[in-house]
């Protein structure tokens, strides 16, 4: 059935209703007995903050422990999730939502253990959509019920179609540097979709961090005007170290967790991984096991 939304309110809660209705809910069986993957979007207040980086390499740490894994580029403007990878995908999103084929036609498998379904650069954002087109994208969705886990990485900033992903996942994952602007804009789209009832489960990463005490703080700040301000819950997850290693994996189209599986900023990446799994990391001695006992028993 297709629902015509008439107002640009309606549009907006109906594209995300319908996200939401396929999206929620991973924990109750269908009636096959089959379970939902769990629904991480990773978004951010602005870019290059190290968003789709962070993306790809958790994706990766999942597949370490065993976990069926696809990353979907939900940025339909200026995707690249196949870029960093140096994956050139014959097609992508925009041939699924005008039909052209079917999701399980681009998911595109990598040497990393993850799959990646592939975004459409240039291409207008889902809240231009028609009602067709809408329902086309959201019961392709369903072809990727095999997977654990679903990251989804969104476009930068606070357009609708950020929103609808971040409103219908699980847990919204908001990146930020200690940056003021960064600062600034992670809080901007915390409050963005802060009012919704059934809204996801908040938690906050900080990239690029020089030290523990850096990161501590500017999470703190977040979620403590959050707490005050919107009077919302927003989860501590992590950081993430400045790291040599990273800008040199992208040049390379090289996952920095491969390249470089002992480097500070893998070695944080594990750690968030460990968190959202709710699994001990044991890593003994430097920096693994300073970051464990940072982190407390659960990483």
């Amino acid at each position: 059935m297709i629902y015509k939304a008439t107002t640009t309110d309606g549009v907006q809660k109906d594209q995300a209703e319908r996200l939401r209705l396929i999206m929620k809910n991973r924990n109750e069986p269908d009636r096959d007995g089959k379970r939902h993957p769990r629904i991480l979007t990773i978004s951010s207040g602005k870019g290059g903050v190290g968003k789709t980086n962070i993306a790809i390499n958790l994706a990766i740490a999942f597949a370490e422990e065993g976990k069926r894994v696809v990353v979907m580029d939900a940025d339909l403007g200026l995707a690249n999730v196949n870029v960093i990878l140096g994956i050139i995908p014959k097609f992508n999103l925009y041939h699924v939502i005008r039909k052209q084929k079917r999701i399980r036609d681009i998911i595109v498998d990598t040497q990393y253990g993850i799959q990646i379904v592939a975004g459409a650069s240039g291409f207008s954002q889902l809240a231009n959509l028609g009602d067709e087109d809408r329902t086309t994208f959201v019961n392709e969705l369903k072809s990727l019920a095999y997977a654990d886990i679903i990251i989804i990485d969104t476009g930068a900033g606070v357009s609708q179609n950020v929103l609808s992903f971040l409103k219908a996942a699980d847990e919204a994952i908001i990146v930020t540097t200690p940056e003021p602007t960064a600062i600034t804009d992670a809080y901007g789209i915390i409050k963005s979709i802060s009012s919704e009832v059934m809204g996801p489960n908040i938690k906050l990463v900080v990239n690029r961090v020089n030290s523990m005490m850096e990161g501590k703080k500017v999470a703190e700040r977040v979620i403590n005007i959050a707490g005050q301000f919107l009077n919302i819950k927003v989860d501590n997850l992590g950081f993430i170290f400045e790291d040599s290693v990273v800008p040199r994996a992208v040049i390379k189209q090289d996952p920095f967790i491969k390249s470089a599986p002992k480097s500070k900023a893998s070695e944080s990446i594990r750690h968030l991984m460990s968190r959202l799994l709710d699994i001990r990391y044991t890593q003994e001695g430097g920096l693994g096991r300073f970051v464990k006992n940072l982190f407390g028993s659960k990483g």
